[in-house]
């Protein structure tokens, strides 16, 4: 394959979850374009080549509001089928009476309705995406399918060595600044005694050892810690049944100095061990004060 690029095209008809694909596709860790002409495909896919390991998966999502989106598509694949690149087509569609359905529950008009029926659009959509249909190298039909198990079945086919992993963001935080406003969920330490008010360590932070030995050291820090570590790892496994792949993850107190950046250290230490997880660290408030 030229430079490790894959290529992946998503079609099919209006309605049946192209935008729930794209998602997923990203969070798969493609680079997701929406609605590029067919001509500017193959010169995506090149820039992709040159970008020395930064892009090397790019999906592209297609729809019938080029009306030479047929003719044009096709030639476009063979092209870089040609050149080696061997994209997948991934091609979704649904039934009319879901279709009409998802329409009339947006209170959409189709692309290709023009001034007939709804059902009019749909048909002609069918007829134009036929030989698309007939080609595609993963073909599946939402019908009857919830988001997550249309999730379920692009991660299974598009699935690359291991599973995308849980990301998981410890933010410490002070609540005199604030709470964070993209909270999964938000835990307060001030329950802990408070390092400010010990002269020696008011001046260090919770990065700093003493500060750190201070906060762990006392009474129920380690019970926190082991039971919310095992609380973590059932909320982690639960998002990765509902396809969810990030979890932000506050640990506030007063400034945001000491406790919270010793318990968000420690946390982030004790979860980084556990599988299907990826961890990181940010302190919004450290150096604030």
């Amino acid at each position: 394959m030229p430079s490790g690029i894959e290529v992946a095209l998503v079609s099919g008809l209006s309605g049946a979850g192209r935008s729930t694909a794209a998602k997923v596709l990203e969070d798969l860790g493609w680079f997701v374009v929406d609605n590029l002409p067919p001509e500017l495909i193959e010169t995506m896919v090149d820039l992709g080549a040159r970008s020395s390991g930064e892009v090397t998966r790019i999906a592209v999502v297609m729809d019938v509001r080029s009306r030479a989106f047929t003719r044009d598509l096709s030639a476009v694949i063979r092209d870089l089928d040609a050149r080696g690149y061997k994209p997948r087509l991934l091609f979704l569609e649904a039934s009319d009476a879901v279709l009409v359905r998802r329409f009339e529950q947006n209170r959409r008009s189709h692309p290709l309705q023009g001034a007939g029926r709804l059902v009019d659009g749909i048909t002609a959509e069918r007829e134009l995406l036929r030989p698309l249909r007939e080609n595609a190298d993963l073909l599946v039909d939402t019908s009857t399918l919830s988001v997550h198990q249309l999730r379920s079945r692009i991660e299974q086919g598009f699935e690359t060595g291991a599973p995308e992993p849980t990301r998981v963001n410890f933010l410490s935080f002070g609540y005199k600044y604030g709470l964070p406003m993209d909270s999964d969920l938000v835990v307060d330490m001030r329950f802990l005694p408070n390092p400010h008010w010990i002269p020696e360590l008011r001046e260090h932070t919770g990065r700093d050892a003493d500060v750190r030995d201070y906060v762990l050291s006392q009474e129920g820090a380690e019970e926190f810690l082991r039971r919310y570590v095992e609380l973590l790892t059932l909320v982690g496994a639960g998002y990765r049944r509902e396809g969810k792949r990030y979890l932000a993850v506050s640990v506030g107190c007063t400034g945001g100095k000491h406790r919270s950046v010793a318990i968000s250290e420690e946390l982030a230490r004790r979860l980084a061990g556990a599988e299907e997880v990826a961890v990181s660290v940010t302190h919004r408030d450290l150096g604030r004060e």
